[in-house]
């Protein structure tokens, strides 16, 4: 069965940097979008991330010039690169799958905690 799980969360001080995985159990196939969400407590879950079959990617304006997202399809591997992190990038993580890459997110990790302090 198809699964996501995260990793690479932790706690960090302001500017640092973190790299986030998500490794999924199957194939992460061609034709899939993958996504990174964040949820910070009292919030709704929003997207900071995504990058399609074709490897063009799209970032929430919060984010852009600090966050990368890239895939290694070989190793069925996302990651997220955040840099110069801020207090408000704090909030679970997560990765998501979009098998039809338009159908919606049907496949979700657990989640990874990203704690950033002043």
């Amino acid at each position: 069965q198809f699964q996501l799980v995260e990793s690479g969360g932790g706690s960090v001080q302001a500017g640092g940097s973190l790299r986030l995985s998500c490794a999924a159990s199957g194939s992460i196939f061609a034709s899939y979008c993958m996504g990174w969400f964040r949820q910070a407590p009292g919030k709704e879950r929003e997207g900071v991330a995504g990058i399609d079959s074709d490897g063009d990617t799209s970032y929430a304006d919060s984010v852009k010039g600090r966050f990368t997202v890239s895939i290694d399809n070989g190793k069925d591997t996302l990651y997220l690169q955040m840099d110069n992190l801020k207090p408000e990038d704090s909030g679970m993580y997560y990765c998501a799958a979009d098998p039809l890459c338009g159908g919606g997110y049907n496949y979700w990790g657990q989640g990874t905690q990203v704690t950033v302090s002043s």
